[in-house]
């Protein structure tokens, strides 16, 4: 058998997220080692300069080759990374510099294949890629990509999406799901499903990042939501009915339900109950407590109701979830 080697160009650019720049490149790494050499991937880091770039963790990193170099050649896949910024409120936003976006628009005429990793998807909408097309990206960024963009379909629940030769993926770790995506496409799940183990990792994840991301993180609200939301946080097993909260900041319940929604964007039942499920996941995952005493701890009073309240918001159980989450000092 021949050597199949298939450029793969990873953008490089100043902040941008070093996992996303990394992970891909380890998962091809691993595929020519399981492959005895024989077949994969050719990666090429590529930047506007041979200059060292600066990723957001401050881990320099040596380009391969420039932008204009890599132009010149046939790519087989062109991966996009992202950046973000958080701001003192801790409200993550996507970066996107207008140099960045016309070389990846410029390397994606050369390209079979076009791939963004986690907030890269926004550089990809930025240059026109995703217009008409289903697209995901890190679920904290998903309300902005679709504000921005709103001629791509954005499904912040799935850990990538493919849509003919355009893929984009959820957040960090998720690379690797879409890096193992794409050796299965190119060299079959077998193939794809021995770098799987040597990651220790599912060839295909069996849910979607939105067990990641109770929405309870809002942007900015009024001092007496402020307040609001401190007060449900710190009372969580406490009684939390509408009538409560109403009398709490002395409006009516009609009343209150405007202000959740307005802003919100949700109920103060559903507010409290994501509240609740992320109080419970911590739990989960750093103590040892039995459902009855989570549930009790976090407001749910009954197993039932803890149970329905993360098949919700997480497509999971509980005890799911503690199996896969579950944080210990014993290496588990």
């Amino acid at each position: 058998m021949g050597c199949i080697q298939r450029l793969v160009v990873v953008v490089l650019f100043e902040g941008v997220d070093l996992l996303d720049v990394t992970g891909p490149p380890e998962v091809f790494t691993l595929l020519e080692r399981e492959l005895d050499g024989d077949s994969g991937y050719e990666v090429v880091l590529a930047a506007e300069t041979l200059n060292p770039v600066t990723t957001s963790a401050g881990v320099r990193v040596l380009p391969d080759a420039t932008f204009e170099e890599v132009a010149r050649r046939p790519i087989d896949t062109l991966m996009v990374p992202g950046s973000v910024e958080v701001d003192q409120r801790r409200k993550v936003q996507a970066l996107v510099d207008p140099d960045v976006v016309a070389r990846v628009k410029e390397l994606a005429g050369r390209s079979r294949r076009i791939a963004s990793v986690c907030v890269g998807a926004h550089l990809l909408a930025a240059a026109g890629l995703l217009d008409g097309k289903r697209a995901t990206t890190h679920w904290s960024t998903a309300q902005q990509l679709a504000a921005e963009h709103p001629s791509v379909e954005v499904d912040p629940d799935l850990i990538f999406i493919r849509q003919g030769d355009v893929w984009t993926g959820a957040g960090l770790t998720a690379c690797l799901d879409l890096s193992l995506a794409l050796v299965a496409e190119d060299f079959g799940e077998p193939a794809a499903m021995r770098v799987a183990r040597q990651l220790v990792m599912y060839l295909k994840r069996p849910s979607g990042q939105s067990q990641f991301s109770v929405p309870i993180e809002t942007g900015s609200t009024s001092r007496r939501m402020d307040d609001l939301r401190l007060y449900i946080t710190r009372n969580i097993a406490g009684s939390l009915s509408v009538a409560d909260l109403a009398a709490r900041v002395n409006v009516g319940e009609r009343q209150l339900n405007r202000l959740f929604n307005d802003e919100l964007g949700t109920t103060p039942s559903r507010y409290v109950e994501a509240a609740r499920v992320e109080v419970a996941r911590n739990r989960l995952e750093t103590t040892d407590d039995t459902l009855d005493r989570v549930a009790s701890a976090c407001g749910f009073n009954t197993i039932d109701t803890l149970i329905r309240a993360f098949r919700r918001k997480l497509n999971t159980t509980p005890t799911e979830y503690r199996s896969r989450f579950r944080h210990s000092g014993t290496g588990d």
